[in-house]
């Protein structure tokens, strides 16, 4: 059954509850969302009370993928850029689909949500993302239509000795 997704839902606590159980769990199945494996829902909570304090300034939008029962499942959070030159463009953040859904094609459900809510952002002509090397994220977003466009080696340490390239991927919209 397929998730059905909702942009800038209202931020109850159940929503709350849920993004950071989500947050929590796809970090300790492995994924790529800003922490190293293990961790707690405690350490994540700054973290996403940041960006909800980003979305009541206008920062930030939220889309989120709820399951057949209800639950928060998958989530990304679009950043837009205050730079006069840039507006043209947002950042698509803590992109999630929890590990109990993988495999069914969520992944692709939720980056193809986030295209067409960007497509109805004013002046926005495209997504950019950037992901943690290692882990073949980048051939991911390439099946889904991102280019790659820049790498930097090495700029992400996820332990001493373990260093990451951080890739620039893009997605234009138009």
């Amino acid at each position: 059954m397929p998730l059905t997704f909702t942009l800038d839902p209202a931020i109850t606590p159940a929503l709350r509850d849920g993004i950071l159980d989500l947050w929590t769990d796809v970090t300790n199945a492995g994924g790529a969302v800003g922490f190293v494996a293990p961790v707690t829902s405690e350490e994540i909570r700054p973290e996403l009370v940041r960006h909800f304090v980003a979305m009541a300034e206008g920062r930030h939008r939220l889309l989120v993928g709820h399951d057949e029962a209800g639950e928060v499942a998958a989530t990304a959070f679009f950043s837009f850029n205050t730079h006069r030159l840039m507006t043209h463009w947002v950042w698509l953040y803590t992109v999630m689909v929890h590990p109990r859904h993988q495999g069914r094609g969520y992944g692709r459900d939720l980056l193809a949500a986030a295209a067409d809510a960007a497509r109805g952002f004013d002046g926005i002509d495209a997504i950019r993302l950037s992901c943690r090397g290692g882990l073949g994220l980048e051939s991911f977003y390439g099946s889904c239509g991102y280019k790659e466009v820049g790498r930097v080696p090495a700029a992400v340490r996820v332990a001493p000795g373990d260093d990451r390239d951080d890739i620039t991927m893009l997605l234009p919209l138009t």
